[in-house]
């Protein structure tokens, strides 16, 4: 008699989740910035439904905030900033997208996204770096109060990432960054237009890579 392998059951926040771009950066000036694309990739075997959450959601219009993705798929979620005053100018926003098997209401994984409203896309290079700086800084700060409570002992000093771990890492951001196989509209050659199947796995894999660099 032959027995059916059953899939072994996932843990509630141990799947991960892979979506680029990991910040976003709306800029006053600049209209066409209002309207930013997040993609969320499935590189499983599975079918997922998703959810996006927002920490200021009346500040954005999330088109299709909630749905499905299909195995080996990848869906694209637009943002858009419908409050672009002064006074908001520099305050750091979070995008939650939780996953979960169609089947199940846990959430198995989850990933946060960070947006930024920035006055100009001129602004001067040193007032730019030390706004990525303060980002990085604050999005440090939620990783280590996130895993506070399971990692408090973890305090050992690390070496810090390979110098293969981060050149493998920003290929496989530059291979996201490329256009999709299909894409007429762009003006990067079409040999470098990657099929969706490529940019799956480069995803997983800048996936693998961002867990070993948190880890060291």
């Amino acid at each position: 008699m032959q027995q059916h392998r059953r899939q072994p059951e996932l843990v509630e926040g141990s799947l991960p989740v892979f979506v680029f771009p990991t910040e976003l950066a709306f800029y006053a000036d600049d209209q066409a910035s209002h309207k930013q694309v997040l993609t969320l990739y499935n590189p499983y075997e599975f079918a997922l439904k998703f959810k996006v959450l927002c920490t200021a959601p009346n500040k954005y219009a999330v088109v299709d905030s909630a749905g499905a993705v299909k195995p080996q798929c990848c869906v694209d979620i637009v943002i858009r900033h419908r409050d672009v005053r002064a006074c908001h100018y520099g305050v750091i926003d979070k995008f939650r997208l939780q996953v979960s098997e169609q089947s199940q209401r846990k959430a198995l994984g989850r990933k946060e996204v960070i947006a930024t409203l920035l006055p100009s896309t001129q602004e001067p290079r040193q007032q730019k770096q030390q706004e990525e700086k303060r980002i990085k800084e604050h999005l440090a700060e939620s990783v280590f109060f996130e895993q506070a409570s399971f990692q408090q002992e973890s305090r050992a000093a690390s070496a810090g990432p390979s110098l293969l771990t981060v050149f493998l890492g920003l290929v496989c951001v530059a291979a996201l960054m490329l256009p999709t196989l299909g894409e007429l509209e762009s003006r990067v050659p079409v040999y470098l237009h990657l099929s969706v199947n490529k940019k799956l796995v480069a995803a997983y894999v800048l996936g693998l890579v961002t867990m070993v660099v948190l880890r060291t």
